[in-house]
């Protein structure tokens, strides 16, 4: 199932015509699941985004792609005039908390999407597109009948933006990434029953 056909708040493309007449179609904002030929984008974005302010990486390129051949229908981009400025990307796991395993597997019966990495393009960064594409993912996650919650891990700065998302706090995380500790934090998917019966879904 991709986002586009899951999600009916994603706003079709936009109809033009060129000088000669024909129609054609120039997407100027689109939101659409990810594949294994965006990673290269999707890694420059985050590494760029990540370094310069942790010096480290959620997922570097092999896992990129790894989750995007796993479970595309689980990532998110925002695309503008075809360029992908914005991104999440998840996947599927199945305990309570998470653990380094969560790090690397997609566990295919899991009812809890793992929200590895959100990512803005530099250029986009200080207009919202954050917040509003994490209430995009978060409602298309309300159309996967499967999915219970979302869960996260976030550093302490980052915890308002989650929190400002509906995310709640699970406590510290057991990961660690070198000297940086994390935060748990989680989103009640499930809860919203009565959103998802009248979301269109």
């Amino acid at each position: 199932m991709s986002a586009l056909s899951a999600a009916p708040f994603m706003k079709p493309p936009h109809q033009v015509r060129s000088p000669r007449g024909r129609r054609h179609t120039l997407p100027a904002s689109e939101f659409r699941s990810l594949s294994p030929e965006d990673a290269i984008s999707v890694f420059e974005i985050e590494r760029e985004a990540f370094i310069s302010v942790s010096g480290e990486c959620p997922l570097h390129l092999d896992k990129v792609r790894h989750f995007l051949t796993l479970c595309p229908e689980l990532s998110l981009g925002w695309f503008e005039e075809g360029r992908l400025v914005a991104f999440i990307i998840g996947s599927l796991w199945d305990q309570e908390r998470l653990t380094t395993d969560a790090l690397t597997l997609h566990k295919p019966h899991g009812t809890t999407v793992h929200i590895h990495v959100l990512a803005v393009h530099r250029t986009f960064r200080q207009q919202g597109k954050g917040s509003i594409l994490m209430w995009r993912y978060l409602q298309y996650l309300r159309c996967l009948p499967y999915v219970r919650r979302a869960v996260l891990m976030c550093e302490d700065f980052l915890v308002p933006f989650y929190q400002k998302s509906g995310f709640k706090m699970l406590g510290p995380s057991e990961i660690t990434v070198g000297p940086l500790c994390f935060n748990e934090m989680f989103y009640p998917v499930r809860g919203h029953a009565f959103m998802r019966r009248n979301s269109g879904c």
